[in-house]
Order: C-alpha cells, then structure tokens, then sequence
C-alpha cells in the first residue's frame, strides 16, 4: 500500500463523520446503546467495536490501522508509553520458570523489566552481543521463550541480523520482539524478516513533536487480540482518545519529517567525521561502522540519532562542549523537529540509569528539522 495513503486516508470513513477533513476526537468512555441486544452483542465485540474506551475507542481505530498497515503488520495497540507496550509484548509471552534472551545494552526500562521486576516472578533473562547470530543459539535454553531485539540500538547502535535471528527463533518455537523506534517503520519492517512482534516508542518519530509519550505494539491479528484481552485490558496502560490524535496528525508529515532528519544526519556526520575532537562515530550508515553492510541492507535509509566519543581528557571539556551548543538542546528523547543532545556525562549521579560499560565522553546527538548549515556551525563553534 503507498505510505501516503496510509499516512493521510487509511481508516478514514469520512462520510460517517460529516465528511470532516481530520477525523473527530471521540473524548468518550463510555458508550451507550438501544436496548440489551444492542449492548449484548457489541460486548462480544468489544475489540472491535466501542463499549468502553479502555478496549476500543474510533478515533485511536484508526491509529491502529494506520500504524499496523505502515509496518506491514495485521493490527496493533497503542499504549501510553513504550515501556507499557515492551512491557505488556514480553509479559504476554513468558510465565514463571521461562527465559529470555535479549541483547546487551537495550532501552533502559526494557533492561530493568528483564534483569529487576521479572526475575521477582521467576522469569530469567540472558543478555549478550546480539551483533553475531552464534550468540543467539549459545543462549538459547530449552524453557526460552521470547528473544528481544533493538535494531539498530538508540545509543551506541549495534544491529541484529533480523532475518537469521528470525528464522532460528522459529526453528526453535521462540517468539521475536523487536524495537523498531531508531528506523521507523518507513525505513525497517522488521515484520517483513520474519519478526512476531514490533514495538515502537510513538513519542518519537510516530508523534513527532515532542508533545505526547505514547507507545506501539504491532503483530498478527491472534497475537494482538490476545495481548488486548489480557494485559492491555488488565493493566489499562492506554493512550487518551486526544493523543491518538494528535498522533493521527503528526503522522501526516511522518515521511516529509523522516526524510529531512535523514537527509541532515549524513550531513553533520560527514562534517564530524573530519574533526580531530571526534574520538569514535556511532552511525550506522557511516563507513566506519561495522556493520554497515548489515545496515544497508536491512533498512532504507538512516535515521536521525548517532553518538560520538568526544576526544577529552576530562568530564569537564566534555560539559563545556555540550554547553558551548546553542541549537542543540540538553535533553533526553528524539524523533521531534528539534535537534537535541544527550550526553551520558550527566547520567553520573542518577540511580536509575548507572551503566558502568557506557563511555562518559560518549554524546548522543538527534538531528531534528533544522538546516544542516546551522548545525554545523553550531558544532564548528563547540568544537
């Protein structure tokens, strides 16, 4: 299906609403019916059809269709977060007694949902360098339920064969979850290499701009409805009819975003590539990432984020650099119109995001909607 059908017609029946351009927002949690027929038959279809807000609501339907549709999926979910969609995917595959595999160095609630509040109820987890597929079948045990992926990882970019990984997991009867944020689902479908499950954080590039959190779960038809019969109804980590959308209206411009972040990033990334400063580039796409082959070949083009080693003797140039910058904002998250900085150094005395293996002159840098003419002299002037 052309993406920008799906982006700015899929789902839209229109002449059922007036024949309105933008869909309505159904700011409703309840809905009401005829008489008891009525209720009783739409409570049997309460996936699909409104009863109450927490399991179906039209206007976060539509969102549904156009997020499944965009990654190639049979449905979706939208969560309030996505550590609520994470969460909700991994729980929905493992019991007590089951292990999972999952790569080093994921989103850290994703790590502290594996590694802390799991293992509390039996579940145990094994993390390892997901870049060689013999470490996948190393780890694998016979009570491995579900392997977790993050391809490319949002901070210091390692890949994942998804295909291959893919295609062991089903040998195995193994369930595959993959965190799709970094590419989007314009430029990887990891549905498309054999993947059961993909998750997004939709507060990135999904919404766009930087005013909503908000999460996505996308899979076939029986996984989805049996994860919306359980957890997404049982926990209620729901997304407000309001944030669907706006969700609903950033993905109009999602292509016309993601294309200029892309296009930008190779810009700054060619520019840092020649600095003496610049100790290490983390860049999928760049020349010298290991795995640029891998990256090429998986994804249609580069997303916005990258890291970099700044060549520093002392945490104190590295603070002096970042705020030395005046068009990249000090802030965590990415995926908005606004280019950002994310620098592990101020990471050093906070209790819930302590990892020791991370370089404390290690940047993350997201490009957002700026000219690459701008930023670069923003950075020439940092440097």
């Amino acid at each position: 299906m052309d993406i920008s059908d799906i982006l700015n017609h899929l789902g839209e029946d229109r002449e059922t609403y007036s024949n309105a351009v933008s869909p309505p927002i159904y700011q409703s949690s309840n809905f009401c019916f005829k008489d008891v027929a009525t209720m009783r038959e739409a409570l049997i279809k309460e996936f699909d059809e409104p009863f109450y807000t927490r399991g179906y609501n039209p206007t976060v339907a539509i969102l549904r269709e156009k997020l499944a549709a965009l990654e190639a999926a049979e449905d979706s979910l939208v969560f309030a977060s996505g550590s609520a969609a994470v969460a909700a995917a991994i729980m929905s595959t493992v019991s007590q007694g089951d292990h999972v595999v999952s790569v080093a160095r994921p989103y850290s609630w994703t790590d502290k949902l594996l590694n802390i509040y799991l293992q509390r109820f039996g579940v145990e987890c094994t993390m390892i360098d997901g870049t060689e597929l013999e470490n996948f079948s190393r780890a694998i045990r016979e009570n491995t339920k579900l392997i977790v992926l993050e391809s490319p990882n949002s901070l210091t970019f390692e890949l994942q064969d998804l295909e291959a990984v893919a295609s062991l997991a089903k040998e195995k009867g193994i369930t595959t979850l993959c965190d799709n944020s970094y590419a989007t689902p314009l430029n990887q479908q990891p549905i498309t290499m054999g993947i059961d499950l993909v998750v997004h954080s939709a507060s990135k590039y999904i919404g766009g701009h930087s005013d909503l959190v908000a999460g996505v779960l996308c899979g076939s038809s029986e996984k989805i409805a049996a994860i919306m019969q359980s957890e997404y109804m049982t926990l209620g980590g729901i997304i407000s009819p309001h944030e669907a959308w706006m969700m609903i209206r950033g993905l109009r411009t999602l292509q016309l975003r993601v294309e200029k972040s892309c296009s930008t990033t190779k810009e700054v990334v060619a520019f840092l590539e020649q600095q003496p400063r610049i100790e290490k580039m983390m860049f999928p796409f760049s020349d010298s990432h290991p795995q640029q082959e891998l990256a090429k070949r998986q994804m249609k083009d580069c997303g916005g984020l990258f890291s970099i080693l700044l060549r520093a003797e002392e945490l104190e140039e590295v603070e002096r650099f970042c705020n030395k910058l005046n068009k990249f904002l000090l802030a965590c998250s990415w995926g908005g119109h606004e280019s950002l900085i994310f620098p592990m150094c101020a990471l050093r005395d906070s209790k819930n995001y302590q990892h020791g293996e991370i370089p404390w002159n290690l940047i993350r840098f997201y490009v957002g909607l700026e000219d690459p003419e701008t930023l670069i002299a923003d950075l020439r002037g940092a440097l």
